[in-house]
């Protein structure tokens, strides 16, 4: 019996589709470490929106590849959490560590 190495999480999305996310193959998650390089040049929180959302539409080309090609779609299908949860288990970004939210923090003298 082979041995899996790698999550898998079952997601129902805000309209109703059920997707199977796993780990990106290598050729989606260049695509969205290349993306997710424009986050540390964005200067606003929508712009910011706009590198999560196209990571996780990048991501969605192996998932559900009718909701990568229809941007609108997409957004009404996820939510930030939903999108959070997404790129960790398909790229290994994790948006909501909280040690890593307070580590920002502190480096923005916010603590």
């Amino acid at each position: 019996m082979a041995t899996t190495v790698y999550e898998t999480i079952d997601l129902e999305l805000l309209d109703g589709t059920n997707i199977i996310v796993k780990p990106l193959n290598l050729k989606n998650l260049r695509n969205v470490m290349k993306e997710w390089g424009k986050a540390a040049e964005v200067k606003s929180e929508d712009e910011f929106l706009d590198v999560l959302i196209t990571c996780t539409s990048i991501a969605f080309r192996q998932f559900a590849p009718e909701l990568s090609e229809d941007r609108d779609k997409l957004e009404e299908a996820v939510d930030l959490q939903t999108m959070y949860k997404i790129l960790e288990v398909a790229a290994d970004i994790r948006l909501n560590d909280p040690n890593l939210v307070a580590t920002a923090q502190e480096l923005a003298g916010r603590s």
